[in-house]
């Protein structure tokens, strides 16, 4: 009889670190474009954050750059010059989870 292959405590801390960054930043986002924190919560993870559901402008964008960096230690706008990171909640979830910590 063969085990089955169980995911190992990395994958589930790994999971659990990126849903807790993902809800700390839609509360970010939330503030950051002022709307209800509950509208961004239920918002799609792939919803763009300058899209008309968020609507984040430049200035709004500035703010919650400045948020992810005091919070998480990630100065998103000095590693990814192209702030492709920015085009949805799922990409900037994705990166500073990647970042954090100096990971």
């Amino acid at each position: 009889m063969t085990d089955a292959p169980t995911p190992s405590s990395t994958d589930s801390t790994d999971s659990t670190d990126r849903a807790v960054v993902e809800r700390e930043l839609r509360a970010m986002i939330a503030e950051a474009a002022r709307l209800d924190a509950a509208v961004v919560a239920g918002l799609p993870a792939d919803t763009d954050l300058f899209g008309p559901e968020i609507g984040l402008t430049s200035l709004a964008g500035v703010a919650l750059l400045g948020a992810v960096d005091t919070r998480f230690g990630v100065d998103v706008a000095a590693l990814d010059l192209s702030l492709d990171s920015l085009q949805s909640i799922a990409t900037l979830t994705d990166f500073v989870t990647a970042h954090r910590g100096g990971r």
